[in-house]
């Protein structure tokens, strides 16, 4: 049985219906990119797994159903989300907003604290700086910092390479990849970016319209017409 399991999952916003029959299935210690353009449904699908929209279908973690849950339910059974948005409180400092996401874990906060300064030193060097005059990237190590203080099993990465400079984007990646070597972390990103989510991931689901076009390993989809579909109509 799969670490995560997603079956015919529809999402939908008021009467707008934003996923189709999606489904999906991520192992234990994996990491999987879920590609595909700017409003293919990589948000929702991840905001979908979190408990923030209003779906049908099943969502399973380790065997267990988590639809019926609440976001905080979610967390506590080891779930753990670095948005796109950052969702940062600008006029915090960075140690501030890190112990926003130790709510769910206070047993963990010095162990998990530890852990992300070893990832990201900076944040422990700018520990005391407000988060709305950090860079864009300082802010996402602060928003995937965040979601590490919840003591994540599982972490899901909307967009971590949104607007960021390559060489920020190559230590994200490298941070991801140690999380799951180092920690056994299993995690699910969304990225515009195929070309960072083939360096990253092992396998890919590409979105398109809020449904599943092509799936594979990187191998596979390296080459696949139905991704440039995806993207570009063509």
């Amino acid at each position: 049985m799969a670490f995560l399991q997603i079956t015919d999952l529809c999402a939908y916003y008021g009467k707008a219906q934003a996923l189709h029959e999606v489904s999906l299935n991520v192992e234990q210690g994996e990491i999987i990119a879920i590609v595909g353009a700017n409003g293919a449904g990589k948000s929702t699908l991840l905001d979908s797994v979190i408990g923030l929209t209003k779906t049908t279908g099943d969502i399973t973690l380790e065997g267990t159903s988590i639809v019926a849950m609440n976001s905080s339910q979610i967390v506590r059974r080891g779930v753990g989300y670095a948005t796109e948005r950052f969702n940062l409180f600008p006029y915090m400092s960075v140690r501030d907003n890190l112990m926003v996401g130790a709510y769910t874990a206070r047993d963990d906060v010095q162990k998990n604290l530890d852990m992300v300064h070893k990832l990201f030193p900076r944040l422990q060097e700018r520990e005391h700086q407000e988060t709305s005059t950090q860079s864009g990237g300082e802010r996402q190590m602060v928003s995937l910092g965040r979601a590490l203080m919840t003591s994540p099993r599982l972490l899901l990465v909307d967009e971590p390479t949104i607007g960021l400079a390559p060489k920020v984007c190559l230590e994200i990646a490298d941070v991801l990849r140690r999380l799951r070597d180092e920690f056994g972390t299993t995690i699910v990103i969304t990225e515009q970016n195929a070309n960072f989510a083939m360096t990253l991931a092992e396998r890919l689901y590409v979105l398109e319209n809020g449904s599943i076009k092509a799936e594979g390993t990187v191998d596979e989809l390296r080459d696949d017409p139905r991704l440039s579909e995806a993207y570009f109509g063509l």
